[in-house]
C-alpha cells in the first residue's frame, strides 16, 4: 500500500524552475497543495510560494557589479544573505483544489493572485 502526499514542498533548482508550469499543474491534477520557494511557480499555478525576492537579489547583484566596476576587489565584498522574504498566494488555485485561505494570511501575503 502507497501512502498518499499531503502536500508538496519541492526544493528549488534549474530542473523544477524549467518544468514550473507542469509541476504547478501535476498538483492541481492530483489535487496536492504544492508550495514552492519562488514566486514564478505560483504565477505558474502552484498553490502559493515563500522565498527570497528574486527582485531583491537582483538588486545585490548589480550592487556588487557596480562596485567591482569601480575597482572593489570581490574577495572584499562582504557576503550578503537576502532579507526580503515574499509570500505570494494563487488564490484561484486554492479555489480550485477546495481550500479555504485563512484572511490573516491573506493580510500578510505580499501579493495575491486573483
Amino acid at each position: 500500500m502507497h501512502a498518499r502526499p499531503d502536500a508538496l514542498f519541492p526544493a528549488l533548482s534549474a530542473f523544477f524552475i524549467d518544468r514550473r508550469v507542469q509541476l504547478a499543474l501535476q498538483a492541481m491534477l492530483h489535487r496536492l497543495p504544492a508550495i514552492f520557494p519562488t514566486r514564478e511557480f505560483a504565477e505558474a499555478g502552484g498553490l502559493m510560494s515563500y522565498g527570497a525576492s528574486l527582485h531583491n537579489a537582483l538588486r545585490h547583484v548589480g550592487v556588487y557589479t557596480g562596485r567591482i566596476l569601480k575597482g572593489a576587489k570581490p574577495a572584499d565584498l562582504p557576503v550578503v544573505q537576502s532579507t526580503k522574504f515574499e509570500l505570494v498566494i494563487n488564490y484561484q488555485t486554492a479555489g480550485m483544489l477546495g481550500l479555504t485561505v485563512p484572511t490573516m494570511l491573506l493580510a500578510l501575503a505580499d501579493e495575491v493572485i486573483e
